[in-house]
């Protein structure tokens, strides 16, 4: 089947690493920005559990705001614009421009789904490089729902004009694997250094390393 490409954008597309010098400067410790994440994540799935909504950018900065209580380390005003600055001006994994350049070349149609807002998605795009490789960017605040719901995967196979079994979401989180899965997408794993699937949620048809592999499997299988 010839599949719609979506991808998730933070950590698939692009490298968070880049924010390890705020982290390292305010915390003392670069290994503090996976706790963040981690805790930002954590708390827009309690949202989306719950029944409540808050944009991704208000739940990264309250996270922050729990991170820093946590290490009892007093946050600044400048920290703050710093971290939150840094989000927009994330780089590509490597190997990312390439690969979806090979997918587009194989005429497959692309697009980005992100629990990010529309506009905080647009920048990073454009930032690194990566806007023109999409036909849509879509986010999840359209439907006021984060991933893993399942309203964002539906709501992206119908702006792409297609049945939501027809869309393979890639991500490197095994949550939004699950959620796309449930919602009846296909999907595709991108195993970066950390990331592993959950044995509770059935294995995807793609796996592979990084975004080139990936790529590699999703021209077997999806042209």
């Amino acid at each position: 089947m010839r599949r719609v490409q979506v991808f998730d954008v933070n950590e698939t597309l692009l490298d968070l690493a880049a924010m390890d010098v705020h982290f390292e400067r305010v915390f003392g410790d670069a290994g503090v920005r996976r706790a963040w994440f981690n805790q930002m994540i954590q708390s827009a799935l309690v949202a989306t559990v719950t029944g409540a909504y808050s944009q991704f950018g208000a739940l990264a900065m309250a996270a922050l705001e729990m991170t820093a209580e946590q290490a009892g380390v007093e946050l600044r005003d400048e920290d703050r614009e710093a971290i939150a600055g840094q989000m927009r001006k994330l780089p590509a994994h490597p190997e990312v421009p390439g690969a979806l350049q090979r997918l587009r070349d194989a005429g497959l149609r692309l697009a980005a789904l992100t629990n990010s807002t529309e506009q905080v998605a647009g920048a990073q795009l454009e930032h690194a490089g990566l806007i023109d490789a999409f036909e849509l960017v879509l986010s999840a605040d359209t439907v006021r729902r984060l991933k893993p719901a399942p309203e964002p995967y539906r709501m992206a196979a119908e702006r792409l004009g297609v049945a939501v079994g027809e869309v393979r979401l890639i991500a490197a989180h095994a949550w939004d694997v699950a959620g796309a899965a449930r919602a009846g997408c296909a999907t595709a794993f991108v195993a970066r250094p950390g990331k592993v699937l959950d044995p509770l949620v059935e294995r995807p048809d793609v796996v592979g390393a990084d975004l080139a592999e990936v790529a590699d499997r999703i021209l077997a299988v999806d042209r």
